[in-house]
């Protein structure tokens, strides 16, 4: 894998890991594995998040927990660029608090983002959802104020839509902050039924907004949730007519290609024309090696503008 610059002195891999599975479904020897094959293979960056995953026995935390188990088993963090988001909104089994974007939120998420993972600083913060009640000004004032106490170093949107993206970065530029850096929506080849209020479909309004701004985008279920792996089992809300024809047009192209349609599924993503870093959330390194591969697939502009017909 080769590095992709998000913003001047700040590079990571062209694909992400995503540990949700982490401290639930991946621990200890397994979680070594993965994370030992991708990084062997040039990834850099791993994503996760103070809320993953309250809805498993193990609770809110586990996973940040697991990836401090890991730096502590391993000799530290070296060169792994670490990810995690806060400011989630109330859910059940996890928190109650309604105002989750606030200074003294954002604060006590990475007061805990920090012990769980044993570290001093985060590499990209996200946000994990917006507010739309608070203004971008002050969302990027408490950001700025944690980026001046040495406890991250860059921040992102994840379910930020392109309008509130450009909101911030404006007012980042008039003001001479550090701006939003990336982008992580939920994103790939397929088509799914409508999201709940609170999460974000990259939409074409999104993917102009980005073609323009050249900003990042490193957007989780890349795959579908395994709909483009599993030809179809997986992934239950993109079993519609669209989603199918999209995968027979990848099965298609992957034949011609010598690849997997998981494979073209990926590699569309990264043909985009602005950079993006699709985040992988499997636990299986069968699986991960399969879209590790994508890396090495080339699609011709008529390609990608064909697998997303229908």
């Amino acid at each position: 894998m080769e590095s992709i610059v998000l913003v001047p002195g700040f590079e990571v891999s062209e694909f992400c890991l995503g540990l949700m599975p982490w401290g639930s479904r991946v621990a200890g020897a397994e979680a070594d594995g993965l994370l030992h094959a991708f990084r062997d293979a040039g990834g850099t960056i791993v994503d996760t998040a103070h809320c993953y995953a309250f809805w498993t026995p193990n609770g809110a935390g586990c996973s940040e927990c697991a990836l401090g188990d890991y730096l502590e088993r391993n000799g530290g963090r070296d060169e792994l660029v670490i990810a995690t988001k806060g400011a989630h909104p109330p859910m059940p089994k996890y928190r109650r608090n309604d105002r989750y974007m606030t200074r003294e939120r954002i604060a006590a998420d990475l007061d805990d983002s920090l012990g769980r993972m044993r570290i001093d600083t985060i590499d990209l913060y996200w946000l994990h959802r917006d507010d739309p009640r608070v203004p971008v000004g002050e969302i990027l004032e408490m950001l700025m104020a944690e980026v001046r106490r040495g406890r991250i170093r860059y921040y992102g949107g994840s379910n930020w839509t392109a309008a509130r993206l450009a909101e911030a970065n404006a007012y980042a530029a008039e003001h001479g902050l550090q701006p939003m850096v990336a982008s992580q929506p939920c994103w790939n080849l397929g088509l799914r039924e409508p999201f709940r209020n609170d999460l974000h479909w990259f939409d074409e309004t999104d993917g102009e907004w980005h073609r323009r701004s050249k900003l990042p985008v490193l957007p989780y279920s890349p795959t579908a949730q395994g709909f483009f792996a599993t030809a179809g089992a997986s992934g239950q809300a993109y079993r519609n007519a669209a989603s199918q024809e999209r995968l027979a047009r990848a099965r298609k192209v992957a034949d011609e290609m010598g690849a997997t349609p998981n494979q073209i599924a990926l590699a569309w993503l990264r043909h985009q024309p602005f950079p993006v870093i699709p985040i992988l959330g499997t636990a299986d390194a069968e699986h991960l090696r399969d879209a590790l591969g994508a890396v090495h697939v080339r699609l011709t502009p008529e390609q990608v503008r064909w697998l997303r017909q229908g």
